[in-house]
């Protein structure tokens, strides 16, 4: 089985449920928009979230900081640094940073924090505690910048600003992130930094066959479901919502496409 068959095999295991893409940014549109390749649209008309919800601070923080520390450690390393986020709103986001190794030989950037909050995910769906938290992780390749001196420049800064961005947005727009899900940089999706990229497709974590960091079983009885930012382009978007996502994972797989970020790399179509 290649490794994109079983990236599909955990997504039809049940982690992706509607398959959807919400649209930035904010306020719901009416009624649900089906594409051809059987996504559910969010769109999202404003450019701001309602006024009630402007600049309000986190009501908990960490919450389950030291589970995901834990989490991290037990099946990739222990983080050798965490960019801590100062201001917060919605919730206080920060990215723990594990360094190459020879096990894993890519920058691995993950968050805590998105997962002190539910998000709101649709009414009527079975089961929604499996589904209400999640953290966000990026890989990149050794020879990214990181440090808090090389994130003055966007084309360094970009995956760990969408980490953040994305992070807060189920909570800013009272929606939901799941696996399958795609998320447009912007109503066009316009080229992000130095790249051509212009969307995030949500994915399992590609770090080993081991499916038990896919999600974390917490203490108090709730479910964090880890999901892997993955930049594509307008072209690979358009064609996942006509076609669905299992077309577009046999393009990655019929590439060799990998899990870790390529701003070079062509278009799979």
């Amino acid at each position: 089985m290649s490794f994109w068959e079983k990236v599909k095999k955990i997504i039809q295991s049940g982690a992706e449920l509607d398959n959807g893409s919400p649209a930035t940014p904010a306020t719901p549109a009416a009624g649900p928009e089906i594409t051809n390749g059987g996504s559910t649209v969010y769109r999202y008309e404003n450019n701001e979230a309602t006024t009630e919800d402007k600049n309000i601070l986190p009501v908990t923080r960490s919450e389950y900081l030291p589970e995901i520390e834990q989490h991290i450690a037990t099946y990739i390393g222990s983080p050798d640094q965490v960019f801590h986020e100062i201001v917060s709103e919605f919730v206080h986001i920060d990215v723990h940073w594990v360094k190459p190794s020879a096990k894993y030989p890519y920058h691995i950037l993950i968050t805590s924090g998105m997962s002190d909050l539910p998000m709101h995910v649709p009414e009527g769906l079975e089961n929604p505690n499996d589904y209400e938290r999640a953290e966000l992780m990026v890989l990149l390749p050794a020879d990214w910048k990181i440090s808090e001196a090389d994130f003055q420049d966007d084309d360094n800064y970009w995956p760990l600003y969408f980490l953040k961005m994305l992070a807060r947005f189920p909570h800013q727009y009272k929606t939901w992130l799941g696996y399958g899900h795609t998320i447009p940089n912007g109503l066009d999706a316009d080229p992000i930094a130095n790249t051509n990229f212009g969307c995030m497709l949500l994915l399992p974590p590609m770090l080993s066959i081991d499916k038990d960091f896919l999600r974390l079983h917490t203490k108090d009885g709730k479910f964090i479901n880890f999901y892997a930012l993955i930049p594509i382009y307008k072209d690979e978007m358009d064609y996942k919502l006509e076609e669905g996502t299992d077309a577009l994972l046999d393009r990655f797989d019929a590439t060799g496409l990998t899990e870790v970020i390529d701003i070079s790399r062509p278009s799979v179509l």
